[in-house]
């Protein structure tokens, strides 16, 4: 009996993605699998049900789960779709393993096995499934592009015969992967960039990209390619040399982000008071709390004539090719995980292991499995 992959429709509120897509359906064949989708799961992105060929519909979520062996997600199930999950099933996905407890003990009580995208290890091998690195390449991409929008200015010199528009100064605060595609993407238009990371590392890719790297004299070189948490004194240090960049620049794209834990405040009240008026500030870690203490999630806050933007589900922005990297980025897990028409978990395989959040009705990720203990 071959193995059976379902794909629902997103409900999460503003979630237009889809973890499948056409053009990896397509793949699939390779893998000898049946697929069954929810009907109309593709339409926010772009994707028709009759652009879906050879697969089984579902108009309900009850009946595209049953009998299912692997389940493809963008978001977590709600606790209560984690409770009604096939026992035994796979399912793959974001699954926010920081929080959402109560979603937690019910893919524990069903023994569903759930890998989490956010957990995949950023070794080499594992680049074509990093999902986090996919969505936030485009998440860099419309920030800038939403800076530029908001920005009562123009971003790119213009001479004209009524005078010369001197381009605009943009900041970008996270030099990762969502910070190098803003780098890139806000110089593309014109506008003249400076970037700071507290990694120092990332200084010849800022330049590789026409940005100029802020020194401030603070390094945090991280493991796994993050950025380990300041002192506070590296913190105010690094404060004091950022505030006096950010208080010239006419728009700043914040993207710094520590994985499980609320976003560094990096921009204060009082730096905000010294922008001028009509400068931008887009953090993209509105959802984690913000880099700007001013920062509120899924609203455009106006203070002394700045605006702070703080969108959410960036990615979604775009969801056509978001979703077409993240079906890739799910193709290319499943490639571990079936073998010869068969699941095969291989626990020595650094991915799998790693990426696992539950399993046989245990909490294999062992933060998370430490964090839920101890509140009990």
């Amino acid at each position: 009996m071959s193995i059976t992959i379902a794909v629902p429709k997103e409900t999460a509120s503003g979630e237009r993605r889809v973890a499948l897509v056409p053009s990896v359906l397509k793949s699939l064949d390779k893998l000898g699998v049946d697929v069954r989708i929810q009907r109309g799961a593709g339409e926010a992105a772009g994707f028709t049900d009759d652009q879906y060929e050879g697969v089984t519909w579902a108009d309900k979520a009850n009946d595209l789960y049953d009998g299912a062996d692997v389940i493809l997600r963008v978001q977590p199930p709600s606790v209560e779709e984690a409770g009604k999950l096939p026992e035994g099933s796979i399912v793959m996905g974001f699954m926010t393993p920081h929080e959402g407890d109560s979603r937690i003990r019910n893919l524990c009580k069903r023994k569903v096995t759930s890998f989490a995208l956010e957990l995949v290890p950023r070794i080499t091998r594992a680049q074509g499934i990093d999902a986090l690195s996919s969505q936030a390449n485009l998440g860099g991409y419309k920030c800038a592009l939403l800076a530029a929008h908001l920005s009562p200015k123009l971003f790119p010199m213009l001479t004209t015969a009524a005078g010369t528009v001197r381009p605009a100064r943009v900041v970008v605060i996270g030099a990762g992967v969502a910070g190098l595609q803003a780098i890139a993407t806000a110089k593309r238009l014109g506008a003249i960039v400076e970037a700071y990371d507290v990694r120092s590392a990332t200084k010849e890719q800022v330049e590789s990209l026409g940005g100029k790297f802020i020194d401030t004299g603070v390094s945090a070189e991280g493991e796994g390619g993050y950025a380990r948490e300041l002192t506070d004194e590296e913190k105010a240090k690094q404060a004091e040399v950022l505030a006096q960049h950010i208080a010239q620049a006419d728009a700043v794209v914040t993207t710094a982000a520590i994985p499980g834990r609320p976003a560094p405040k990096l921009i204060d009240k009082a730096t905000v008071e010294r922008m001028k008026p009509g400068a931008v500030i887009v953090d993209m870690a509105a959802e984690t709390g913000g880099n700007c203490e001013l920062t509120e999630a899924g609203k455009d806050v106006e203070h002394g004539g700045v605006i702070i933007a703080g969108p959410k589900n960036i990615p979604s922005m775009a969801a056509t090719h978001a979703s077409e990297m993240y079906a890739r980025n799910l193709r290319n897990l499943l490639d571990l995980l079936i073998k010869d028409g068969e699941l095969h978990l291989d626990w020595d395989d650094q991915v799998i292991a790693e990426s696992c959040l539950t399993h046989e009705g245990d909490v294999r990720h062992a933060p998370t499995r430490e964090r839920m203990e101890g509140d009990k």
